[in-house]
Parts: C-alpha cells; sequence; structure tokens
C-alpha cells in the first residue's frame, strides 16, 4: 500500500504503526520522525514562516477572505506518487489541507485513492482516528497496541498527580492557562484541556473539544491563572520565547507576570497523534514539579 499523509499526526500514527515503509509523500509540515524529511514534500504554503504571529494571523484572515488556501498541493507529484491511501483532516483549515480542497484533489485522481480522514476534538477521538488509520492500513492489532500503550502512560500520569496531590495536601489544582497562539492571544482548545486535568490541573480558559479561541488579554487576566504555559501552534520553543518577548512588553503584562513555563506546541499540544502521551507527561512536570 503507497500511503500520502497531509497531515504530521497521520504521519506520526503512520510510523507509529509501523507502516513508515508505505509512506511515498508527505506535507511541508510533516518532521517526525526524522526520516519523513527524506520523503517527497506534496504540499507548500506561500506564507513566509519568518513572519511574526500577527503577520501571520492577517495574512490567515486575509486568505480566509479571498478565499484563497495558504497551502497548496502539488496536484502533479500526488498524482504520480499514484497513492492507493490519502490521510487528511477536517479539523483546521489553517495549516493543513482542509476536507473541501482534499476532495477537489482527490476528484483529480486516477485511480482514485482511499481517503481517510482524521477529525479528533478529544482525547478519546484521537484514540478513535488511531484505530481508523489501522483499519485501513490492516494493522488493527498494531493500532490496539498503541492505544494500550497510550492510556497506560496517561494513567501512570494520573497517578503520579494523585499520589502528589495527597502527599502536599492539595486543595485545589493549580489554575492554568494554554496559549496557542500570542498576536492575538488564542487559549488551546479541542484536547488540550483534557491534557491539562490529566496533568493535574485546572484549564481556567478552555473547554475540552472546543476549538481553540481568541480571547484578549484583559480578559485573560481576570482569569488569574497560577501558571501560563506558552506552546504556540506550529513553533518551537526558541521561536515561542521570541514571540512572548514582543507582545509581554507591549500587551500583556498583567498575565505574564504570572509564571511561565513553555511547551513546544509545533511538535506535541497542537497534533492529535502519539505524542500527546508526551505533552501530558510534560505539563505534568510543569504544573506539580
Amino acid at each position: 500500500m503507497r500511503i500520502v499523509s497531509l497531515l504530521p499526526a497521520a504521519t506520526e500514527i503512520v510510523a507509529a504503526l509501523g507502516a513508515m515503509g508505505r509512506l511515498v509523500g508527505v506535507s511541508h509540515e510533516c518532521d517526525f520522525p526524522p526520516e519523513v524529511r527524506l520523503l517527497p514534500r506534496v504540499t507548500r504554503t506561500n506564507l513566509d514562516p519568518a513572519l511574526s504571529s500577527g503577520a501571520i494571523d492577517a495574512a490567515m484572515a486575509d486568505a480566509k477572505r479571498t478565499g484563497v488556501s495558504p497551502v497548496e498541493v502539488d496536484v502533479n507529484l500526488v498524482a504520480h506518487l499514484r497513492p492507493d491511501l490519502l490521510l487528511g483532516q477536517s479539523v483546521c483549515d489553517v495549516c493543513a489541507v482542509g476536507q473541501d480542497d482534499l476532495a477537489r484533489i482527490v476528484s483529480t485522481l486516477m485511480p482514485t485513492p482511499w481517503v481517510v480522514t482524521l477529525h479528533a476534538h478529544t482525547l478519546e477521538q484521537v484514540f478513535e482516528d488511531i484505530r481508523k488509520v489501522g483499519e485501513a492500513l490492516e494493522l488493527r492489532d498494531e493500532a490496539e497496541e498503541l492505544e494500550a500503550g497510550m492510556r497506560y502512560r496517561l494513567r501512570r500520569v494520573e497517578a503520579r498527580v494523585a499520589e502528589r496531590a495527597v502527599g502536599a495536601q492539595q486543595v485545589a489544582p493549580p489554575r492554568v492557562l494554554v496559549l496557542e497562539w500570542l498576536d492575538p492571544p488564542y487559549v488551546a482548545g479541542h484536547w488540550v484541556p483534557e491534557l491539562v486535568t490529566l496533568a493535574g490541573g485546572q484549564d481556567v480558559a478552555a473547554t475540552p473539544g472546543e476549538p481553540s479561541r481568541p480571547r484578549p488579554w484583559e480578559e485573560l487576566a481576570t482569569l488569574a491563572p497560577d501558571l501560563v504555559v506558552v506552546a504556540p501552534c506550529g513553533f518551537e520553543v526558541e521561536r515561542a520565547r521570541t514571540e512572548l518577548a514582543a507582545v509581554a512588553r507591549r500587551d500583556a503584562p498583567a498575565v505574564l507576570a504570572r509564571r511561565i513555563e513553555f511547551l513546544d506546541g509545533n511538535a506535541y499540544t497542537s497534533r492529535p497523534g502519539p505524542r500527546l502521551v508526551d505533552a501530558a507527561e510534560t505539563l505534568a512536570r510543569l504544573i506539580i514539579g
């Protein structure tokens, strides 16, 4: 089976199922495991990654207004790769190929590949997507093993949090704010509030399963978080530090005077795949020590 993945999380799921050898093409954002960087890139973006958070947000708003997708697919390359299976998503059109664009691409391909669309907004739905990919790849046992291993690690996080809370005679969990973007500020939604709870915190700004949403700095300040976790979508920690420094001086002194920690949002919290467990473990270290 020849697989083209248009989503980093889907690529990571395929790799975790032991099917790396079946991947023949990936998106421009797929970078894990490192071996996938050698595969043909079937997408590209017209956005300059060096732009500031504010400039990227403005460009995305302009793209939405004009109907021009910021992500382009090299349809000729996809056709040349002749995939049997295309892995896409229907969660976010910002940095990955959306469902409508995927349908148009598939309609041009002969023979027509099988399409599996990932649509997770919660941890349970992430497990459903893993099983869905396992079914498509005829790797059901591997998918069950992957899910079981992830659930085991999450239970270990919960047990550690419970033990720590008893030892510290903790009355209430720390109040946690996770920022997925900084200019404008977006609070991280979808599965992130669940991860915060698993890790021993109380997410004060988002509801499990709901999309990430913009909220003004003044409003975030009234939430009085004990901990602000900065994990911008698509940014590694060093870039996140740079972006934070820019907005801290200008817009957000009340919020960012709190305890600040960084998490690699590009690798962990923004990808609904196997490394969400790593995100939970990291959040637990940040929240409870």
